[in-house]
Order: structure tokens, then sequence, then C-alpha cells
């Protein structure tokens, strides 16, 4: 039994693969803002779900760059208590089986490269646009090498724009279209925000990242995927694109993220890989 999770900044989805191939209903719950609550609450959900079957791994992403070794967060704005707490060592002491982390935007485009839209894609990227602002490079289904993971949501898009609700800085990206960075400006939370301007705005401020992007990464694919997503009018981001980013001859495919719960599928294919390189 494979256990996998998906810490963000809001919910937290847990759940086990029997097969390695697919998973079981995952459980959704609010993740707390407290790291000992929270690895309290990720150790009884856990235990509950294996129902005393063996664990053979256990792998998960959370919200934030990870160390080096991929032991802890370094820095999670929306998750401060969690910042530089032992989440590896933790686990694996609670529940005596290996535990792999990874950033949560990371997992999310492995997923989608292993099991979503860009299967069997050389050169996948893939951007979440959520309560923040995550993505990653995979390339040949494995998370691109780095040093201390991938932060497209932190390009500057303008110095004198906003604040950035994680970390403070003006001008990211994240500030112009991170779900906590537009309810604090206009004091709404996403999913009541239904002014079309609004959304044409953000839509605007996605396709410059975008453009930034595929000039830096040169993708064979993007995949977008997040809960601000369906307030995007993708196809208008792509007319943005086509007419700012003229250096080459055609644009890669532009989509929607395919799964549903794309971390945890990301998860299931961290722990193949590490099974796979330590065999």
């Amino acid at each position: 039994m494979h256990i996998v999770f998906d810490i963000g900044g809001t919910k937290m989805r847990i759940t086990t693969s029997l097969d390695g191939k697919r998973l079981e209903q995952p459980v959704v719950l609010y993740t707390p803002p407290s790291f000992e609550e929270g690895v309290r609450l990720l150790e009884e959900t856990i235990l509950q779900l294996s129902q005393g079957r063996k664990i053979d791994g256990i792998a998960g992403g959370i919200a934030g760059p990870l160390d080096k070794a991929k032991t802890q967060l370094l820095n999670a704005p929306n998750l401060p208590d969690w910042t530089r707490k032992p989440l590896k060592q933790t686990l694996e002491h609670l529940l005596r089986t290996p535990v792999f982390l990874e950033n949560d935007a990371a997992l999310a485009g492995l997923g989608e490269a292993h099991f979503g839209e860009a299967k069997d894609k050389s050169i996948v990227v893939f951007l979440t646009i959520s309560t923040g602002v995550g993505g990653v490079r995979i390339i040949d289904g494995k998370i691109e090498r780095n040093d201390l993971g991938f932060e497209p949501g932190h390009q500057i898009i303008d110095p004198n724009g906003p604040t950035c609700f994680g970390c403070k800085r003006k001008g990211h990206l994240e500030a112009f279209i991170g779900g906590a960075s537009l309810q604090r400006r206009l004091g709404k939370k996403p999913e009541e925000i239904m002014d079309q301007k609004v959304w044409d705005e953000v839509g605007y401020y996605l396709a410059l990242g975008l453009n930034n992007v595929m000039v830096f990464w040169s993708p064979d694919i993007v995949v977008l995927g997040g809960s601000l997503m369906g307030k995007i009018d993708l196809k208008r981001v792509q007319r943005m694109l086509e007419e700012w980013c003229q250096i080459y001859p055609q644009l890669p495919p532009i989509v929607s993220a395919s799964l549903t719960e794309s971390g945890l599928y990301g998860a299931l294919s961290l722990l193949t890989l590490q099974k796979s390189s330590s065999s």
C-alpha cells in the first residue's frame, strides 16, 4: 500500500493506492496553520486509511520551496509555522516508513506528465494558479534538477505593482493573479468575484508570466491547473501570447490540467521513480 498526500495553503488531501496505478477517493481536510496540529492530523488520517496494513512508502507535496535534501520547508508564505520544521523526519518517526517530499506544484506537474494531459511529452511546463502560483519543468518524466525548486509565481512582472500576499515583495506574478493576493486587494474570496473585468486582467498578467516561462523553459506543452483556472478565459490568454511571443515560429499547446488530483498522482509517480532508482 502507498500513501500520498498534498498539503496546500488552504486544504490537504490524503489517500491510498493499492496497486501503484490508481488512487482511492481522497480525504480532504483544512490545512492547520500549526505544524504540530498538521503533523498530528496527517498521522491520524494515514493510520485510519491504512487500517493496519503495511505501508510501503509515503510521498507528498507541500506549498513552498524545500531544502536540498527535501526534508523541510525553507519558506512557506502561506504556512509560516511549517517553515524549517522537520516534516520528513517527524513523519518517518511517527509512521515507521520512508517519506518523500516535494513542492506541491512540482508534484502536480509530475502527475500531469505521467497520467494527464502531458503524458508522453518530453518537456512539460506546469503552472498552478490557486491560493498562490507555483510551477515546474518536467524533463523526460522527471522533475528537472534544481537547487531549491522552481518559483515562477515570484517572477517580477512590475516592480511597482501590488504587494505579494506571501512574500510581501512588490510586483510578482502571484501578486497579480494569486487567490490570496486577489482576496486581500478586492476584499472577496476568488469564487465570489463575478466582475469579468477582474478575470480579464488576471488573464492578461497570466499571459505575461507565460511569455517569460516559455522563452526561458521552451516546453513541448504548457499545462495550467489550479482552482482559479475555471475563471480565466484560456483562449484569450492564448491570443495574447500569440501576439507577444513571436520569437518562435509556433507556440506549444497550452491546455488545462485534466486530473482532478494531479498532485496526488504526482506523489504516486514520485514513489514509482524512487523505487526504480533504488532497484
